[in-house]
């Protein structure tokens, strides 16, 4: 029999899967974005396997799939300026809002949450007879100020400065003393675990008054804000009848949101 090797490697045990999925957050964290490929070299598994792994943090709503890898979810400290989230993504939120206008008909009273999405949705409305339009959004009321023909009425509130919109009690107060059809309702970050978040603590009182006011709620949001959340709780998205975003969304985001029994709208943009 030949002699024992003292000097070989001593095995090492396998990770489980969940250690596998803690070492690959750390990693996540340090990086922001890995590749399916980095993971299989990293941990040395299939794809298949770091696929099943990704999927269960994003149930866990700790990280999202990309296109060919993964990335960390990510808190929002502060929303963009409207200024600066106007010319971004707007053919996605055109699109959306056709879908959003597919919802609509003659003499509605209807709620257009702050938002550039929204925004994009006034076109249509001027295009129906008898509407409503109820915001806290001063640049969507500047934007029907020629439009005769459609009733406006704005919430009042404290004035978000960046965001050229009202906020706060007053607001809400506001809304709760109406009935609406339809509430549109933007939100800076969403995801299946936490629902809509806002890092504003002011807009969460107006957006929930919104809600509780309307007999019918849309989400509309792009699917960048996706897996992205801030610190304060708006609504889970099981509140929500639609949700209305782009095909961006990745096919297993998708599928968890139509599991709830959510009515998904994806928009494709004009070049899709």
């Amino acid at each position: 029999m030949p002699p024992s090797d003292k000097h070989a490697t001593p095995s090492v045990a396998p990770m489980i899967p969940e250690q596998r999925r803690e070492q690959m957050l750390r990693q996540l964290r340090k990086h922001q974005v890995l590749s399916v490929h980095q993971l299989m070299e990293m941990f040395e598994c299939s794809h298949m396997t770091v696929r099943r792994d990704i999927a269960q943090l994003e149930q866990q709503g700790r990280a999202y799939s990309v296109t060919g890898g993964v990335r960390i979810a990510s808190q929002l400290h502060s929303e963009p300026s409207h200024d600066s989230k106007a010319v971004v993504e707007l053919p996605h939120k055109q699109a959306m809002a056709r879908l959003a206008a597919g919802l609509l008909h003659p003499d509605m009273t209807i709620y257009l949450d702050a938002g550039t999405t929204t925004l994009e949705i006034v076109p249509h409305i001027i295009a129906l007879s008898g509407m409503t339009v109820v915001t806290n959004d001063f640049g969507i009321v500047h934007a029907l100020a020629a439009a005769d023909h459609v009733n406006v009425i704005h919430t009042g509130g404290l004035l978000d400065h960046p965001n050229i919109s009202s906020v706060g009690g007053l607001a809400a107060a506001t809304l709760r003393q109406l009935a609406t059809d339809i509430a549109f309702i933007s939100t800076s970050s969403w995801d299946l675990q936490r629902g809509t978040t806002t890092p504003s603590a002011l807009k969460v009182e107006v957006k929930q008054a919104a809600m509780q006011s309307a007999s019918r709620n849309v989400l509309i949001a792009t699917s960048s804000k996706y897996g992205t959340f801030g610190m304060y709780k708006v609504a889970a998205l099981e509140q929500f009848d639609t949700l209305i975003t782009d095909s961006a969304l990745t096919p297993a985001a998708a599928e968890s949101i139509r599991h709830q029994r959510i009515e998904l709208l994806l928009a494709g943009t004009p070049a899709s």
